[in-house]
């Protein structure tokens, strides 16, 4: 049986109907509203209630579109014909619209880092931004299996971070490796002891599906990158961080675009320019990789030179990912490296 609400209700009652059952495509008229009010929360009001509230939230800030008609109504005192404005077609605009709410599930879905259950729960909130018609919309989209390793201490972890990153001060934690057992362990210091790292935090980004923390371990002055979902027992110290001015490769201040693009895997290291040979069919993945910051000479036909600014352990990397198609021609010591893991790969599958 209903329980009969009070007036004062109405107009977070009407609100809640209009996030719920419009969009620019779906709009209710007053006495769709009034019908609603009926069926969904047991209260009888008449068309002048609905049209004064929806008023008072268009006053009170809400973005609220609705359509505006005349008709000619004859007066009731005086017989005459006048004209009266109807409002009607009332709908909420939304803060997001649905291509952008699949937009934020589908990279939820994609990432790597966030656990089972707490991505889950993200996407149904996401779905709560929307309307009833949002959800039969996705309706095919599954989560993943609860197949992954989790870290369920990461989202305490980038709240711990954040604050530090903002007050200026160096952080402490555990960084941790998987195990046979799928559970992280913690690295081990010379001793066999757990390893404590004291860290410089900077920037928090997101590369190749996961977070990673870009900082200075406290020990040396270079760059350091730390996977969030590594980490644990975080903890906020008292002591300032290290100015990143400081910190070798940072001299001129932080440059997160430059940053990302030069650390394709997120290796720390030695950065420089390297110049290789590309067949042009992979000219879109060579753009994926490394972005505008590539030039591009000597083209043919069927290949073209491109040079850029890169870490050197992750050019290494790439360069035997995608060594059908491309040939790295400097630096020496690069292009030396590459055939020696090339070497151990052939003695590998030679056995």
């Amino acid at each position: 049986m209903y329980t009969i609400q009070p007036k004062k209700l109405l107009i977070v009652n009407i609100l809640e109907i209009l996030k719920k059952y419009t969009d620019e495509n779906h709009r209710l008229s007053q006495k769709d509203i009034v019908d609603l009010l009926k069926s969904e929360y047991n209260m009888t009001v008449d068309r002048k209630a609905v049209k004064r509230n929806l008023m008072d939230l268009i006053d009170f800030g809400y973005e609220i579109e609705y359509s505006e008609s005349v008709r000619m109504m004859r007066n009731s005192k005086t017989g005459q014909l006048e004209e009266s404005y109807i409002l009607s077609d009332f709908y909420l605009v939304r803060d997001f619209t649905d291509s952008e709410l699949r937009l934020m599930i589908d990279s939820l879905l994609f990432s790597k880092h966030i656990p089972y259950s707490q991505c889950k729960n993200l996407i149904e909130k996401i779905e709560g931004l929307s309307n009833q018609y949002f959800k039969p919309h996705i309706k095919h989209i599954q989560l993943m299996p609860d197949m992954a390793p989790e870290n369920k201490q990461l989202f305490y972890t980038i709240e711990v971070l954040d604050e530090a990153i903002s007050k200026g001060r160096q952080v402490a934690f555990m960084y941790n490796d998987y195990g046979t057992d799928f559970k992280l362990h913690p690295r081990k210091n010379s001793t066999g002891e757990n390893r404590e790292y004291i860290i410089n935090p900077y920037q928090i980004a997101a590369a190749n599906g996961r977070y990673y923390l870009i900082c200075n371990y406290d020990r040396y002055d270079d760059v350091a990158n730390y996977r969030l979902d590594r980490i644990t027992e975080i903890r906020l110290l008292d002591t300032p961080a290290k100015p990143a001015r400081q910190v070798r490769g940072l001299q001129n201040g932080f440059d997160l675009p430059k940053h990302m693009a030069e650390h394709i895997y997120m290796f720390a290291g030695e950065s420089g320019v390297v110049t290789f040979r590309v067949k042009k069919r992979l000219l879109s993945d060579v753009v994926d990789w490394f972005g505008k910051e590539v030039d591009f000479f000597d083209e043919t036909e069927d290949e073209i030179t491109a040079r850029v600014h890169v870490n050197l352990a992750a050019m290494r990397k790439w360069a035997l990912q995608y060594a059908l198609y491309v040939k790295v021609l400097s630096p020496r010591s690069l292009v030396d490296g590459i055939k020696q893991d090339i070497q151990t790969i052939v003695q590998t599958y030679a056995e």
